[in-house]
């Protein structure tokens, strides 16, 4: 392919013949990509902040907690609170298809004394079933994690999170060290981190079996969580339901009642949040090329209007024996060079302004690492160019249709 070089010179002379019309015009083009940039870059922060609050528990997890009846049943009153027990969760899991990891929790926040040689601290203790790290997506940093062998045996063994193994064991290995909780001596038998919640890392984990012999639960259990081995909503949905009819019969209640059983789906909320950001994108993408369409036509409006006051020239062109192809080159790479420019510029102005906001509001909940990917972005200046074209297409077939002596008459 031949560059002419005479010709870009042409185009841009005559664009600088007309600097404040091809501002504004470029403007309108460039401020349609910064805006679709900006928006698109702004929704994935927002997405990416509630995925990683979803990262605090396994996606396709329920979890069932006890609440307070709200309707009378079989003779019994309303306001009745519900208790589970450890019978609730072994019969759950022995007659539940499609659990695929499940935990009973019983949780000790307060008064909690934590001893270790002169250190002291007080952290929160959850007792849980050696399933539980799969449900909370907690990672082994070292040692090792809960197996059934430490709750059968009610083992006086824990696991902490390493936020706890910073404080409290000033910066050595805990693992294999023994350390006070509320006065009994536990060993510590790994250390984890929680990627997806950094509070979890202040918490130290005990067999629940453990817990209930030595700090007198008894057989109480605070809630249990699960995962399905389907990640589909509507079996999860199955599995909620089947657990809940088992539950009224067990604990008396009407199925009906909302307040007696507190359970949170995380497969049905996190199906609504995609589809909600999914809604979202489609909407960005409407504006996005609502505005460029917006600068297209205005850049095909400048391009009539240049065809306008070059009549004269165009069929001096023409008359010197200039083919309609070559008026028609010149046109539309004018357009397309105003159009790729003005995107590019957009598209750039875009980028960082998304990097400084992801710098000025770095740790906010619910918002993080605001980006668009550069296929989007590259793919809408392509867009541009293709649009560009189009734009440049109908004044250039207007010019290339101009007769030369008429164009000669006009003034």
């Amino acid at each position: 392919m031949i560059v002419n070089p005479d010709k870009y010179e042409e185009i841009f002379a005559h664009i600088m013949q007309n600097k404040l019309r091809t501002l504004l015009t470029c403007f309108s083009v460039s401020w349609g990509i910064f805006m679709l940039v900006l928006l698109l870059g702004t929704g994935n922060g927002l997405e990416n902040g509630v995925r990683k609050d979803f990262e605090k528990d396994a996606t396709n997890s329920i979890r069932f907690s006890p609440g307070q009846t709200s309707i009378p049943y079989q003779g019994l009153e309303q306001g009745r609170r519900l208790r589970f027990t450890n019978r609730d969760y072994e019969l759950t899991k022995s007659q539940t298809k499609g659990i695929e990891y499940i935990s009973a929790r019983y949780f000790k926040w307060s008064n909690n004394t934590i001893v270790y040689g002169r250190e002291t601290g007080s952290y929160g203790i959850w007792a849980v079933h050696s399933d539980h790290r799969y449900i909370e997506r907690s990672l082994p940093q070292s040692g090792r994690m809960f197996n059934q062998s430490d709750i059968d045996q009610y083992k006086k063994v824990a696991l902490i999170g390493k936020d706890i193994e910073k404080e409290l064991f000033a910066g050595k290995s805990a693992v294999g060290e023994y350390f006070q909780i509320n006065g009994l001596m536990f060993r510590v038998v790994g250390v984890f981190s929680d990627p997806g919640d950094q509070r979890q890392e202040r918490i130290i984990y005990i067999p629940i079996s453990t817990s209930q012999r030595v700090f007198s639960g008894g057989n109480r259990i605070h809630n249990f969580v699960m995962t399905v081995d389907e990640a589909e909503v509507s079996d999860s949905k199955s599995i909620e339901h089947s657990i809940k009819k088992e539950m009224s019969v067990r604990h008396r209640f009407d199925p009906g009642d909302d307040r007696a059983l507190y359970i949170r789906n995380n497969l049905e909320r996190f199906q609504k949040i995609t589809n909600l950001f999914s809604n979202i994108r489609a909407f960005v993408w409407i504006i996005g090329i609502g505005s460029i369409i917006a600068g297209i036509v205005g850049v095909s409006n400048i391009m009539l209007i240049a065809v306008k006051e070059r009549t004269k020239e165009i069929g001096i062109r023409k008359a010197l024996g200039a083919s309609p192809w070559s008026i028609v080159d010149m046109i539309i790479t004018e357009s397309v060079i105003l159009t790729s420019i003005s995107g590019y510029v957009g598209m750039i102005f875009g980028i960082i302004t998304l990097e400084l906001m992801a710098k000025v509001i770095k740790g906010v909940d619910y918002f993080s690492n605001p980006e668009v990917d550069l296929k989007v972005a590259f793919g809408a200046i392509i867009l541009l160019v293709i649009t560009g074209t189009l734009a440049g297409y109908f004044p250039a077939r207007k010019a290339a249709a101009i007769e030369p002596v008429e164009a000669l008459r006009d003034e």
